[in-house]
Order: C-alpha cells, then sequence, then structure tokens
C-alpha cells in the first residue's frame, strides 16, 4: 500500500507541475487573440498584416520543434522546460522596446522569441505528460492536463480585452481625421498599453524558470534509453505523417477562427456590440474548449477515441456551415460553440499518431508539435480571402481543416502492420 501511494505522488506532483506551467503559456499565446485588433489599429494594418502575428507566433513551432526535441532527447525534459521559460520570458521582454518604438516587426520578432520558448514547454510537456503513467490512460491524461491550459486560454482573452482594447470602439474614420501630431501620439498611446502585461509575463516566466530549478522531477524511461533513430525511419509510418497534417489542420482553424472572431464580430454592425464585449465570444469559445476537455477526459475511458474524433470533427464542421449561412448573433453562437467539438482534438490526434512507434517517439513527437505551424498559414490565408472578397468567405479555410480532420479520424489513424515493429 505505500508502495502504490508513493507511486502515485510521483506522478501526481509532476503533473501538477507541468499542468501549472500549461495553464500560464496558454493564457500567455491566447492574448494574441487580442493583440491582433489592438496591433491593427495601432500599427495601421489591413487584415493580412495583422494576421502575421499568428505567423511570426506559430511559426516559431515549426522552425524550433526539432531543435526543442533533439536539445530534449540530449539534456532531458526538465532542461526542456527551463529553457523554453527562460527564452519565453526574453520574448516577452521584447515587447518593451518595440511599442517604444512603435514598430510591427520588432512585435512579430519578439512573439516569435517567445513562441520558440513555448514550443521547448510544448515538445517537452505533451510526451512527458503521455509517458507518465500507464498507456491506457494517456489521452484522457493529455485531456485533462489541456482543459488545465483551456482555463488559462479563457481567462486571457477577457483579461487581455481589458487590458487592450476600449470600452467604446474608436471608429477608423475618427483615427483618419487626426493631424500628424494627433495621430503620432493616439498611435503611441496604443503601443503602450502592451508594455505592462507583457513585462509582467517576463518576470513571471523567469521566477518560474529559475523555481523550476530546485524542483527536482522523476525521469522517464526513454529518456534513460537515449536510443538513435534517423528522422527518414518515421516517414514509414503513414499514420503519424497523416497525423501531422491533422495537427495543421485542427491548430490552424481553431487559431484562424478566434483570430478573426473580433473582426468578423464588427462586420456584423449588431447595435452595441464593441471589440471588448465581442472578446466574450472568444472567452466563450475557450470556456467551452474547457467544458469538452473535462467531459472529454471522462468520456474517453468510455468511448473509442477515433469515434470521439469523428463526433468532434463533424460537429466543427457543421457549426462553420451554419456560421457561414447565417447572420447576426447566431452566426457569432456558431462560430463559438466550435469550441466544444474542437477540445479533445489535439490529445486524440497526437496519441493516434504516436501509436506503436516505440523508440521514434520523441522524433515523432517533434513533428507533431512541427504541424502547429497551421496557426501561421491558415490565418494569412483567411486575412488574404477577407481584404479580397470579405470576411464571412474567410471561413471557408477552417472549414476545408475540419473536413481532413475526419478523414484522419475515419481512414487516416489506421497503422498498416508491417509498421508495427
Amino acid at each position: 500500500m505505500k508502495q502504490d501511494s508513493s507511486k502515485q505522488t510521483s506522478i501526481i506532483v509532476p503533473l501538477l507541475i507541468v499542468m501549472c506551467l500549461m495553464f500560464f503559456w496558454n493564457m500567455s499565446r491566447n492574448i494574441n487573440d487580442i493583440l491582433i485588433p489592438h496591433l491593427k489599429r495601432a500599427c495601421q494594418l489591413t487584415d493580412l498584416q495583422s494576421s502575421l502575428i499568428q505567423s511570426a507566433f506559430f511559426g516559431a513551432y515549426f522552425l524550433m520543434a526539432l531543435p526543442a526535441g533533439q536539445f530534449i532527447q540530449k539534456k532531458g525534459y526538465r532542461a526542456g522546460m527551463i529553457v523554453g521559460l527562460l527564452t519565453a520570458a526574453a520574448g516577452s521582454a521584447m515587447f518593451y522596446p518595440a511599442a517604444q518604438m512603435l514598430y510591427y516587426p520588432l512585435f512579430l520578432l519578439a512573439l516569435f522569441i517567445m513562441a520558440a520558448g513555448f514550443t521547448f514547454l510544448e515538445v517537452t510537456a505533451t510526451p512527458y505528460i503521455s509517458k507518465l503513467g500507464d498507456a491506457d490512460g494517456a489521452s484522457s491524461r493529455l485531456s485533462l492536463s489541456a482543459a488545465i491550459g483551456s482555463v488559462g486560454a479563457t481567462i486571457a482573452p477577457y483579461v487581455g480585452s481589458l487590458l487592450l482594447l476600449h470600452e467604446k470602439d474608436i471608429p477608423q474614420s475618427a483615427i483618419n481625421a487626426f493631424t500628424p501630431t494627433q495621430l503620432q501620439s493616439f498611435l503611441s498611446g496604443e503601443a503602450n498599453l502592451v508594455k505592462l502585461p507583457y513585462l509582467a509575463l517576463a518576470a513571471l516566466f523567469t521566477a518560474m524558470g529559475i523555481l523550476l530549478c530546485f524542483i527536482k522531477l522523476p525521469t522517464i524511461k526513454d529518456e534513460e534509453q537515449q536510443t538513435k533513430q534517423s528522422l527518414n525511419k518515421i516517414f514509414q509510418f503513414p499514420h503519424t505523417m497523416l497525423g501531422v497534417l491533422a495537427v495543421f489542420c485542427y491548430v490552424g482553424a481553431e487559431v484562424g477562427i478566434v483570430s478573426f472572431l473580433i473582426r468578423y464580430s464588427k462586420s456584423l454592425n449588431l447595435s452595441g456590440l464593441t471589440e471588448q464585449k465581442s472578446a466574450l465570444f472568444i472567452s466563450i469559445f475557450m470556456g467551452l474548449v474547457l467544458a469538452g476537455r473535462l467531459v472529454g477526459s471522462f468520456l474517453l475511458k468510455k468511448i473509442a477515441p477515433p469515434r470521439m474524433l469523428v463526433i468532434s470533427a463533424l460537429g466543427a464542421f457543421l457549426l462553420v456551415c451554419l456560421a457561414m449561412q447565417s447572420n447576426g448573433y447566431f452566426s457569432l453562437w456558431s462560430l463559438a460553440f466550435i469550441g466544444l467539438f474542437t477540445s479533445i482534438m489535439y490529445p486524440i490526434v497526437f496519441t493516434l499518431s504516436i501509436k506503436d512507434l516505440g523508440g521514434y517517439t520523441k522524433t515523432a513527437s517533434s513533428l507533431l508539435i512541427m504541424g502547429i505551424v497551421g496557426g501561421a498559414i491558415v490565418p494569412p490565408i483567411m486575412g488574404q480571402i477577407s481584404d479580397t472578397v470579405g470576411i464571412k468567405y474567410a471561413f471557408i479555410a477552417p472549414l476545408v481543416c475540419y473536413a481532413y480532420v475526419l478523414y484522419f479520424a475515419l481512414k487516416g489513424h489506421s497503422i498498416q502492420k508491417n509498421n508495427k515493429d
């Protein structure tokens, strides 16, 4: 009994630590959804230009995932978490000079560095949680930990809207009427709003990184094996490659939807619906993601993950169709409720994609994290469509994405017998 209790404690403590990290980095990255309309106004950007915020952020995941995986392979999970936190702190601190100079490319660089730190955290945390305990409960543990992260993601848009958006919208026509001096003063004031929140994040990440230096985390078996596997060998597993594309589509669709929710709500010209109030729909979206993950952690013990993924992808697809075919608040609520169906997509896709990989698990995990680059590519596609033919048509992009996730759930996740060895 004492051994079982000790073993359970050795799993619970590191799980709580990693879940705490997930809370804070999810909170930080979901402020981006508020940063888009804020910097769009502060730097006078088009929809396409403002969407580059997500490109810089999620592009870091694509470029840094493999280096992060290689670093963790050599140095271990705890070292990866510490490096991730300190790197994210450096990126957060760069918001101060970016705001001081009112220079959009520097904002993008700061976001890139911040996201590079989050890449280390995510490459570390996801496989660490999936391996920390019995294999059958991996999807459930990932779903529960993702739910903790979703609490931060739910809080972020509301807090961000209070810090960065105005209680009453300032029409672009009013901004256009400013004299050059008034305009410069206004834009500088807008940019300065980001200084305090991001300096606070920099301090938080630094403190957590230092604290983690003094906390001992248990090592995982595959961490001790240090098996050297060729990257090319991963391509022998079609279900993993198709899983990378499924992550691309899931992340791209979700990031694209929440990135343009405020912009879309303003296009509906609903009386009394300001940018600050529109941000509540992003919080509702993320709140439903949280609810779905809490329920999903239970349902995944009862229902096969592929079947749950079919339900999720089909539900999200139909809601995007409803949003595009309707107007007013019904359209906004349709988009918000997509969060419920996307809630457990990632943990299911991840666990199905790394199934039966053995020593290739870490490399595959890095490739799956690279799939997050969908968040860098889909929003600009939506931004270009929005600038060209209108914001509503931009949602064709996430529609296509959810159609592919449905394919992966039905067929793409199947493991070929000759690849099981």
